[in-house]
């Protein structure tokens, strides 16, 4: 399998773990999961990640996940999230994953991190952890983490480790810090891929700014896969005919606490998985909420039936 670069785009989706009721890994559905990702115009996936509920599968349980993703994505590009709070487990899942065929890896900073040098210097040993020559994806996602990485410093990074080939941008605001990357670069700093997640809240924005595309999940994979499309063919008004659409689902879906809920949800509803489980401890929806999901559901139906 090819390696993600500095110039990988397109939309990777942050895909969801399966479970059971019981908890335990639905196999089969990681397969049918793929399958409706891959269908719905994803160029890549990015498994165990925030939404993935990384932290509440084993280190045997990602090695597993990541081999039966891999094994049924055929060509298709699968990141891998390795963070860790310490770098001896980041290591070794990321060896294993590697060893398995995966396009590279992402890493998130631990949230003790505070200064400039501090984050400067965790991600030059991440690269010495993992090595060299495993391109790595810097997360960027300071409403989770709590750790500030200002563009001058993403620079200092990306200047410093060429194996650090893409930043998923979650900062927000973070738009200006687009195109602040992106008019360094015309004044000679290294290229690297920037693709955007948030569940791609701001994805039109960020598209004109000089995104690449997504690496974000949303139940509805085909609406960034459209916008992604629409935008690098400059047809801005048309992808933003497209996100609006699906704009009212997309803001009920970043809700904190329930938003991987409603995901799971719906992509249940859609047959993408067999359950809408999530594995302890997780936030269930009540019956308001389902029906308000439904309604948005059948709105988005007739708003995209005007726009066919």
């Amino acid at each position: 399998m090819a390696y993600i670069t500095s110039s990988s785009g397109g939309v990777f989706v942050i895909a969801v773990t399966p479970f059971l009721e019981t908890g335990a890994l639905d196999h089969d559905s990681i397969d049918r999961m793929v399958d409706f990702y891959a269908g719905k115009g994803a160029d890549g996936l990015t498994i165990l990640g925030m939404m993935g509920e990384a932290p509440k599968l084993t280190q045997a349980e990602s090695i597993e996940v990541t081999r039966k993703t891999l094994a049924r994505a055929g060509d298709m590009p699968v990141v891998v999230g390795v963070s860790a709070p310490g770098l001896a487990a980041l290591g070794e899942l990321t060896r294993a994953v590697m060893d398995l065929g995966a396009a590279g890896v992402m890493v998130a900073p631990p949230s003790s991190l505070r200064t400039d040098e501090q984050i400067i210097g965790y991600y030059r040993n991440v690269v010495e952890t993992v090595g060299k020559d495993v391109p790595v994806v810097l997360q960027d996602f300071p409403l989770s983490t709590g750790v500030q990485i200002s563009t001058k410093t993403l620079r200092v990074i990306f200047e410093a480790h060429s194996s650090i080939v893409m930043l998923k941008h979650e900062d927000w605001p973070g738009l200006q810090k687009i195109s602040d990357l992106r008019q360094a670069e015309t004044e000679g700093s290294r290229r690297v891929s920037i693709l955007c997640g948030n569940a791609g809240a701001f994805l039109p924005e960020e598209m004109r700014r000089g995104a690449d595309g997504a690496m974000t999940g949303f139940a509805y994979p085909e609406m960034m896969a459209d916008v992604v499309r629409l935008s690098n063919e400059g047809r801005y008004e048309a992808a933003q005919d497209v996100f609006d659409a699906y704009l009212p689902l997309v803001r009920y879906e970043q809700q904190p606490g329930i938003g991987l809920a409603v995901r799971k949800y719906v992509l249940a509803k859609r047959g993408a998985i067999a359950s809408a489980a999530q594995r302890r401890p997780g936030a269930g929806l009540n019956a308001a909420a389902i029906a308000e999901i439904e309604m948005l559901i059948a709105r988005q139906t007739r708003r995209l039936g005007a726009l066919a």
